[in-house]
Protein backbone atom coordinates (compact mmCIF):
# COMPACT_ATOMS: atom_id res chain seq x y z
CA UNK A 1 0.00 0.00 0.00
CA UNK A 2 3.00 2.28 0.31
CA UNK A 3 3.32 2.47 -3.49
CA UNK A 4 -0.39 3.32 -3.79
CA UNK A 5 -0.02 6.02 -1.18
CA UNK A 6 2.90 7.60 -3.07
CA UNK A 7 1.04 7.50 -6.40
CA UNK A 8 -2.09 9.05 -4.87
CA UNK A 9 -0.02 11.76 -3.20
CA UNK A 10 1.70 12.63 -6.50
CA UNK A 11 -1.68 12.74 -8.25
CA UNK A 12 -3.08 14.95 -5.50
CA UNK A 13 -0.19 17.40 -5.82
CA UNK A 14 -0.60 17.56 -9.60
CA UNK A 15 -4.34 18.19 -9.29
CA UNK A 16 -3.85 20.74 -6.53
CA UNK A 17 -1.45 23.04 -8.35
CA UNK A 18 -0.05 22.65 -11.88
CA UNK A 19 -3.09 21.06 -13.57
CA UNK A 20 -5.71 23.62 -12.45
CA UNK A 21 -3.19 26.41 -13.03
CA UNK A 22 -2.73 25.30 -16.64
CA UNK A 23 -6.47 24.94 -17.13
CA UNK A 24 -7.14 28.40 -15.68
CA UNK A 25 -4.74 29.92 -18.23
CA UNK A 26 -5.92 27.82 -21.18
CA UNK A 27 -7.80 29.47 -24.05
CA UNK A 28 -9.95 26.54 -25.16
CA UNK A 29 -12.51 26.48 -22.27
CA UNK A 30 -14.38 29.46 -23.76
CA UNK A 31 -14.89 27.38 -26.91
CA UNK A 32 -16.45 24.52 -24.92
CA UNK A 33 -17.55 25.82 -21.50
CA UNK A 34 -19.67 22.77 -20.70
CA UNK A 35 -16.79 20.38 -21.37
CA UNK A 36 -14.40 22.57 -19.37
CA UNK A 37 -16.87 22.61 -16.48
CA UNK A 38 -16.89 18.80 -16.42
CA UNK A 39 -13.08 18.81 -16.31
CA UNK A 40 -12.99 21.31 -13.42
CA UNK A 41 -15.38 19.13 -11.43
CA UNK A 42 -13.31 16.02 -12.15
CA UNK A 43 -10.13 17.81 -11.02
CA UNK A 44 -11.75 18.91 -7.75
CA UNK A 45 -13.24 15.49 -6.95
CA UNK A 46 -10.19 13.48 -8.01
CA UNK A 47 -7.85 15.84 -6.16
CA UNK A 48 -9.79 15.54 -2.91
CA UNK A 49 -10.13 11.76 -3.25
CA UNK A 50 -6.42 11.37 -4.02
CA UNK A 51 -5.32 13.49 -1.07
CA UNK A 52 -7.56 11.69 1.41
CA UNK A 53 -6.70 8.32 -0.15
CA UNK A 54 -2.96 8.98 0.15
CA UNK A 55 -3.21 9.59 3.89
CA UNK A 56 -5.59 6.67 4.41
CA UNK A 57 -3.48 4.11 2.54
CA UNK A 58 -0.28 5.22 4.27
CA UNK A 59 -1.93 5.12 7.67
CA UNK A 60 -3.35 1.65 7.06
CA UNK A 61 -0.06 0.03 6.01
CA UNK A 62 0.47 -1.72 9.41
CA UNK A 63 -3.11 -3.05 9.43
CA UNK A 64 -3.19 -5.15 6.28
CA UNK A 65 -2.12 -5.69 2.65
CA UNK A 66 -5.22 -4.11 1.08
CA UNK A 67 -7.76 -1.45 1.91
CA UNK A 68 -10.69 -3.66 2.94
CA UNK A 69 -8.60 -5.98 5.08
CA UNK A 70 -6.78 -3.07 6.68
CA UNK A 71 -10.05 -1.25 7.49
CA UNK A 72 -11.45 -4.39 9.10
CA UNK A 73 -8.28 -4.78 11.16
CA UNK A 74 -8.38 -1.14 12.14
CA UNK A 75 -11.93 -1.52 13.46
CA UNK A 76 -10.93 -4.63 15.41
CA UNK A 77 -7.94 -2.88 16.98
CA UNK A 78 -10.08 0.14 17.87
CA UNK A 79 -12.54 -2.05 19.75
CA UNK A 80 -9.73 -3.94 21.47
CA UNK A 81 -7.76 -0.77 22.24
CA UNK A 82 -4.58 -2.13 20.67
CA UNK A 83 -2.23 -1.30 17.81
CA UNK A 84 -0.15 -3.51 15.49
CA UNK A 85 3.51 -3.71 16.44
CA UNK A 86 4.59 -2.04 13.19
CA UNK A 87 2.28 0.96 13.67
CA UNK A 88 4.03 4.19 14.53
CA UNK A 89 3.14 7.82 15.14
CA UNK A 90 3.36 8.63 11.43
CA UNK A 91 0.67 6.08 10.54
CA UNK A 92 -1.68 7.29 13.26
CA UNK A 93 -1.07 10.91 12.29
CA UNK A 94 -1.86 10.14 8.62
CA UNK A 95 -5.17 8.49 9.56
CA UNK A 96 -6.11 11.44 11.77
CA UNK A 97 -5.30 13.90 8.96
CA UNK A 98 -7.43 11.90 6.52
CA UNK A 99 -10.42 11.86 8.87
CA UNK A 100 -10.09 15.54 9.75
CA UNK A 101 -9.61 16.65 6.14
CA UNK A 102 -12.53 14.58 4.84
CA UNK A 103 -14.75 15.73 7.69
CA UNK A 104 -13.74 19.35 7.15
CA UNK A 105 -14.59 19.23 3.43
CA UNK A 106 -17.91 17.43 3.91
CA UNK A 107 -19.01 19.57 6.85
CA UNK A 108 -18.11 22.74 4.97
CA UNK A 109 -20.11 21.55 1.96
CA UNK A 110 -23.18 20.83 4.11
CA UNK A 111 -22.91 24.14 5.97
CA UNK A 112 -22.37 26.14 2.76
CA UNK A 113 -25.36 24.48 1.10
CA UNK A 114 -27.58 25.00 4.17
CA UNK A 115 -26.49 28.62 4.58
CA UNK A 116 -27.03 29.34 0.89
CA UNK A 117 -30.49 27.75 0.89
CA UNK A 118 -31.47 29.71 4.00
CA UNK A 119 -30.35 32.96 2.41
CA UNK A 120 -32.21 32.15 -0.80
CA UNK A 121 -35.39 31.36 1.12
CA UNK A 122 -35.23 34.70 2.98
CA UNK A 123 -34.43 36.53 -0.23
CA UNK A 124 -37.36 34.92 -2.03
CA UNK A 125 -39.71 35.94 0.77
CA UNK A 126 -38.53 39.55 0.46
CA UNK A 127 -38.81 39.46 -3.32
CA UNK A 128 -42.42 38.25 -3.08
CA UNK A 129 -43.20 41.20 -0.80
CA UNK A 130 -41.32 43.91 -2.68
CA UNK A 131 -41.89 42.96 -6.31
CA UNK A 132 -44.71 42.28 -8.76
CA UNK A 133 -44.98 39.52 -11.35
CA UNK A 134 -44.08 40.52 -14.88
CA UNK A 135 -47.08 40.45 -17.25
CA UNK A 136 -47.25 37.14 -19.16
CA UNK A 137 -44.23 35.86 -17.18
CA UNK A 138 -45.43 34.54 -13.78
CA UNK A 139 -41.96 33.24 -12.87
CA UNK A 140 -40.37 36.65 -13.44
CA UNK A 141 -40.62 39.33 -10.74
CA UNK A 142 -39.98 43.04 -11.21
CA UNK A 143 -38.47 45.16 -8.43
CA UNK A 144 -39.23 48.86 -8.19
CA UNK A 145 -35.58 49.96 -8.25
CA UNK A 146 -33.80 52.35 -10.63
CA UNK A 147 -30.54 50.37 -10.90
CA UNK A 148 -30.42 47.80 -13.74
CA UNK A 149 -30.44 44.44 -11.95
CA UNK A 150 -31.09 40.90 -13.17
CA UNK A 151 -30.53 37.63 -11.35
CA UNK A 152 -32.18 34.28 -10.67
CA UNK A 153 -33.28 32.73 -7.39
CA UNK A 154 -33.26 28.92 -7.60
CA UNK A 155 -35.48 27.09 -5.15
CA UNK A 156 -36.46 23.54 -4.27
CA UNK A 157 -40.13 24.02 -5.16
CA UNK A 158 -40.11 27.34 -7.02
CA UNK A 159 -37.50 29.36 -8.88
CA UNK A 160 -37.87 32.94 -10.07
CA UNK A 161 -36.06 35.42 -12.28
CA UNK A 162 -35.74 38.89 -10.75
CA UNK A 163 -35.51 42.07 -12.82
CA UNK A 164 -35.56 45.70 -11.77
CA UNK A 165 -37.62 48.54 -13.20
CA UNK A 166 -34.33 50.21 -14.08
CA UNK A 167 -33.36 47.23 -16.22
CA UNK A 168 -36.73 46.99 -17.94
CA UNK A 169 -36.65 50.68 -18.85
CA UNK A 170 -32.98 50.58 -19.93
CA UNK A 171 -33.13 47.66 -22.35
CA UNK A 172 -35.13 47.27 -25.51
CA UNK A 173 -37.34 44.23 -26.01
CA UNK A 174 -34.67 42.05 -27.66
CA UNK A 175 -32.06 42.89 -25.04
CA UNK A 176 -34.53 42.18 -22.26
CA UNK A 177 -35.38 38.86 -23.87
CA UNK A 178 -31.66 38.03 -23.95
CA UNK A 179 -31.25 38.79 -20.24
CA UNK A 180 -34.28 36.69 -19.30
CA UNK A 181 -33.06 33.78 -21.43
CA UNK A 182 -29.64 34.02 -19.78
CA UNK A 183 -31.07 33.92 -16.25
CA UNK A 184 -33.46 31.09 -17.05
CA UNK A 185 -30.56 29.08 -18.44
CA UNK A 186 -28.91 29.31 -15.01
CA UNK A 187 -32.07 27.90 -13.43
CA UNK A 188 -32.65 25.21 -16.04
CA UNK A 189 -29.07 23.93 -15.94
CA UNK A 190 -28.85 24.06 -12.12
CA UNK A 191 -25.69 26.15 -12.14
CA UNK A 192 -26.19 27.11 -8.49
CA UNK A 193 -25.34 23.55 -7.39
CA UNK A 194 -21.96 23.65 -9.13
CA UNK A 195 -21.24 27.13 -7.79
CA UNK A 196 -22.10 26.09 -4.22
CA UNK A 197 -19.70 23.14 -4.45
CA UNK A 198 -16.79 25.31 -5.58
CA UNK A 199 -17.70 28.04 -3.12
CA UNK A 200 -17.56 25.40 -0.40
CA UNK A 201 -14.13 24.26 -1.60
CA UNK A 202 -12.85 27.83 -1.49
CA UNK A 203 -14.43 28.41 1.92
CA UNK A 204 -12.88 25.21 3.29
CA UNK A 205 -9.42 26.14 1.97
CA UNK A 206 -9.34 29.98 1.90
CA UNK A 207 -5.53 29.98 2.08
CA UNK A 208 -5.30 27.74 -1.00
CA UNK A 209 -4.92 29.97 -4.11
CA UNK A 210 -6.10 27.29 -6.56
CA UNK A 211 -9.46 27.06 -4.75
CA UNK A 212 -10.05 30.75 -5.43
CA UNK A 213 -8.88 30.40 -9.02
CA UNK A 214 -11.17 27.40 -9.55
CA UNK A 215 -14.21 29.22 -8.15
CA UNK A 216 -13.52 32.19 -10.44
CA UNK A 217 -13.01 30.02 -13.53
CA UNK A 218 -16.15 28.00 -12.87
CA UNK A 219 -18.15 31.19 -12.29
CA UNK A 220 -17.10 32.48 -15.72
CA UNK A 221 -17.87 29.15 -17.39
CA UNK A 222 -21.45 29.04 -16.10
CA UNK A 223 -21.95 32.61 -17.34
CA UNK A 224 -20.73 31.54 -20.77
CA UNK A 225 -23.05 28.52 -20.74
CA UNK A 226 -25.99 30.80 -19.97
CA UNK A 227 -24.84 33.18 -22.71
CA UNK A 228 -24.86 30.29 -25.18
CA UNK A 229 -28.51 29.63 -24.35
CA UNK A 230 -29.37 33.31 -24.78
CA UNK A 231 -27.62 33.28 -28.18
CA UNK A 232 -30.33 30.93 -29.39
CA UNK A 233 -32.87 33.67 -28.78
CA UNK A 234 -31.07 36.83 -29.94
CA UNK A 235 -28.01 37.70 -31.99
CA UNK A 236 -24.59 38.04 -30.39
CA UNK A 237 -24.39 41.83 -30.71
CA UNK A 238 -27.72 42.29 -28.91
CA UNK A 239 -26.64 40.01 -26.08
CA UNK A 240 -23.25 41.73 -25.79
CA UNK A 241 -24.91 45.15 -25.65
CA UNK A 242 -27.30 43.97 -22.94
CA UNK A 243 -24.40 42.58 -20.89
CA UNK A 244 -22.48 45.85 -21.10
CA UNK A 245 -25.51 48.00 -20.30
CA UNK A 246 -26.28 45.99 -17.19
CA UNK A 247 -22.62 45.92 -16.10
CA UNK A 248 -22.18 49.67 -16.59
CA UNK A 249 -25.59 50.42 -15.04
CA UNK A 250 -26.57 52.18 -18.22
CA UNK A 251 -24.03 54.96 -17.77
CA UNK A 252 -23.02 54.86 -21.43
CA UNK A 253 -24.98 53.22 -24.19
CA UNK A 254 -22.23 51.45 -26.13
CA UNK A 255 -21.87 51.56 -29.87
CA UNK A 256 -20.13 48.92 -31.97
CA UNK A 257 -16.70 50.48 -31.59
CA UNK A 258 -17.00 50.66 -27.79
CA UNK A 259 -18.06 47.03 -27.61
CA UNK A 260 -15.13 45.83 -29.65
CA UNK A 261 -12.64 47.50 -27.29
CA UNK A 262 -14.22 46.52 -24.00
CA UNK A 263 -11.61 43.87 -23.30
CA UNK A 264 -8.94 46.58 -23.02
CA UNK A 265 -10.07 47.39 -19.47
CA UNK A 266 -13.28 49.46 -19.40
CA UNK A 267 -15.12 46.76 -17.46
CA UNK A 268 -14.39 43.79 -15.20
CA UNK A 269 -12.75 40.60 -16.41
CA UNK A 270 -15.98 38.59 -16.42
CA UNK A 271 -17.85 41.04 -18.61
CA UNK A 272 -14.85 41.68 -20.85
CA UNK A 273 -14.29 37.96 -21.48
CA UNK A 274 -17.96 37.34 -22.21
CA UNK A 275 -18.31 40.31 -24.56
CA UNK A 276 -15.09 39.51 -26.41
CA UNK A 277 -16.29 35.93 -26.86
CA UNK A 278 -19.56 37.17 -28.37
CA UNK A 279 -18.09 39.83 -30.65
CA UNK A 280 -15.04 37.84 -31.79
CA UNK A 281 -16.37 34.29 -31.77
CA UNK A 282 -13.91 31.46 -32.17
CA UNK A 283 -14.93 28.12 -33.67
CA UNK A 284 -16.30 25.62 -31.14
CA UNK A 285 -13.95 22.95 -29.89
CA UNK A 286 -14.01 19.96 -32.22
CA UNK A 287 -15.97 16.86 -31.29
CA UNK A 288 -12.74 14.84 -31.10
CA UNK A 289 -11.17 17.35 -28.69
CA UNK A 290 -14.29 17.35 -26.53
CA UNK A 291 -14.23 13.56 -26.36
CA UNK A 292 -10.56 13.64 -25.32
CA UNK A 293 -11.32 16.10 -22.51
CA UNK A 294 -14.26 14.00 -21.31
CA UNK A 295 -12.14 10.83 -21.38
CA UNK A 296 -9.44 12.61 -19.36
CA UNK A 297 -12.10 13.77 -16.88
CA UNK A 298 -13.39 10.22 -16.49
CA UNK A 299 -9.84 8.88 -16.12
CA UNK A 300 -9.07 11.42 -13.39
CA UNK A 301 -11.94 10.02 -11.34
CA UNK A 302 -11.26 6.41 -12.26
CA UNK A 303 -7.54 6.25 -11.43
CA UNK A 304 -7.70 7.10 -7.70
CA UNK A 305 -10.84 4.96 -7.34
CA UNK A 306 -9.17 1.93 -8.88
CA UNK A 307 -5.99 2.46 -6.88
CA UNK A 308 -8.01 2.38 -3.68
CA UNK A 309 -10.10 -0.61 -4.76
CA UNK A 310 -7.45 -2.91 -6.21
CA UNK A 311 -4.71 -2.49 -3.57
Amino acid sequence: MFFTSVVLLCLAVLLAWPVPLLLAHAQWPSRAPGTALVLWQAIALAGGLSMIGAFVTYGLIPFGPNLLTALAELVRHLFEGTLPESANLGHIFALCIAVLFAGHLLLNLVLTFARTERQRSRHLSLINLLSAPMPDRPDTRVLDHPAPVAYCLPGVTRSVTVLSEGLVSLLDSDQLQAVIAHERAHLRQQHHLVLVAFKSWHSALPWFPIANRAETAVGLLVEMLADDQARRVVDDNTLATAIVLVASEGADRPDGSTLEHLHTGDTDAFVGSRVQRLLSPRPPLSVAARIVVLVVSFALLLVPTLLLVII
